[in-house]
């Protein structure tokens, strides 16, 4: 399975590492992927989600308010 976030599609992006010298070479920049178990309240079970991190704090805030995953 891809390192890639279900909710916002965030993934692997590629650049280069620039050295003092202006020397560049290829790198990745790899997305925060978690593991999170999430209760869904419509189905009433346990969902396990591959989520980023920025996405955990709106997922956070969502269940807060009530509202559904």
């Amino acid at each position: 399975m891809a390192r890639r976030c279900i909710k916002t599609g965030k993934g692997t992006a590629f650049g280069n590492t620039r050295s003092h010298s202006n020397r560049h070479t290829r790198r990745t920049f790899m997305a925060n992927i978690q593991k999170k178990r999430v209760f869904d309240a419509r189905t009433g079970t346990y969902k396990t989600m591959k989520v980023s991190t920025s996405y955990l704090r709106t997922l956070a805030k969502r269940l807060q308010a009530g509202q559904s995953i």
